[in-house]
């Protein structure tokens, strides 16, 4: 090899070995990817406690029973005392073709509720299903039996029970007025009924609304007398009369009911009769029939089912859904389907 080549392959191999000394050293710290965070799930609001007879969203849910009692509704005995806080309000056909109502108290309880009559047979199908206390003044012992039969607690003045009185601006038999606050303690149940009617949701339209047509009024009729029920859309409430003069509390305020059921109903003659010796009605609270529903100024056919005393009434309409209210206050009218009728004004 001559001078020069050997020159040459010297300078290249320093060459190399200077660029191996500068190069730079390789990385050895490793990457750590930066994870996705996992969504948080946005967590479903826990369901409002409602009021069980009226849908109305309870702040300070109660166990309590409900507590059925028995009201006068003659010229004499209005106005009557505590109507107006009823969750529900039933009105039946007695002797003589006139009504009486049986109203029902759990989410508000009025200091005094008045005048209070006696039993009828049919009453078991209306408080049984609540597994509550009827307060009735009395009545006679084949109706008390027999609504004691199913299962219904009584709680009767010409019992003895606590919590009755007589006011001295009536005469008898319409001055008997009943203290919930004395009357209440008295009950065996003490669980809060189960619900009786279906309501709409928060936010939601009843039946009627959604699928029913604007009504103006509805005109009853019983064989002696004629209570309507006017819309208010003021207040969003039906309104009460009995034979065009406005049913009033005591207090004066216009009776009222976010719903108005009427149930067309068969009735019978009991075996009881009454004083002058005429057979007591009895409203057939089982079985099935037409019905017709008013809420938020419209109404709505209907058809109403009862399979046996204890159970609730349950509302449908033509297609089978279940009819829902609005939530608040109802009044359920038992109108006889042979001597009785209703007329819708729009």
């Amino acid at each position: 090899m001559t001078g020069r080549h050997r020159w040459a392959v010297v300078l290249a191999t320093a060459l190399l070995t200077l660029t191996a000394c500068t190069s730079a050293p390789k990385s050895t710290e490793q990457v750590t990817a930066t994870p996705t965070p996992t969504p948080t799930a946005t967590p479903t609001p826990a369901p409002v406690p409602t009021w069980p007879l009226t849908g109305v969203p309870a702040e300070d849910l109660q166990g309590r029973p409900a507590i059925a009692v028995k009201v006068e509704n003659t010229a004499m005995a209005r106005p009557q005392t505590g109507l107006g806080d009823a969750d529900v309000v039933w009105e039946e056909m007695v002797e003589g073709g006139i009504t009486r109502f049986n109203a029902v108290f759990h989410s508000t309880l009025p200091e005094v509720v008045g005048p209070v009559r006696s039993l009828r047979p049919m009453d078991a199908g209306i408080v049984a299903p609540l597994g509550g206390p009827q307060v009735v003044s009395g009545g006679q012992p084949m109706f008390l039996d027999s609504v004691h039969a199913q299962g219904v607690q009584l709680i009767s003045n010409d019992a003895g029970d606590a919590g009755f009185f007589r006011s001295p601006d009536r005469r008898a038999p319409h001055n008997l007025y009943g203290r919930l606050a004395d009357l209440l303690p008295q009950a065996a149940a003490t669980e809060p009924p189960p619900e009786q009617f279906a309501f709409a949701a928060d936010g939601e339209e009843p039946t009627a609304v959604r699928i029913g047509e604007p009504a103006s009024a509805l005109r009853l009729r019983f064989p002696q007398t004629a209570p309507g029920w006017s819309w208010d859309p003021a207040s969003g409430r039906w309104l009460r009369d009995e034979n065009g003069t406005a049913s009033t509390t005591v207090d004066g305020e216009v009776l009222d009911a976010r719903n108005v059921v009427v149930m067309r109903v068969q009735i019978v003659a009991s075996a009881g009769l009454d004083q002058a010796g005429n057979a007591v009605p009895e409203t057939v609270m089982t079985g099935t029939g037409e019905a017709l529903v008013a809420s938020g100024g419209h109404t709505v056919a209907a058809t109403w089912t009862k399979p046996s005393v204890t159970d609730p009434v349950t509302l449908t309409t033509a297609d089978g859904g279940v009819v829902e209210l609005a939530p608040g206050a109802t009044w359920v009218e038992l109108v006889p389907a042979d001597r009785g009728g209703v007329e819708v004004q729009r």
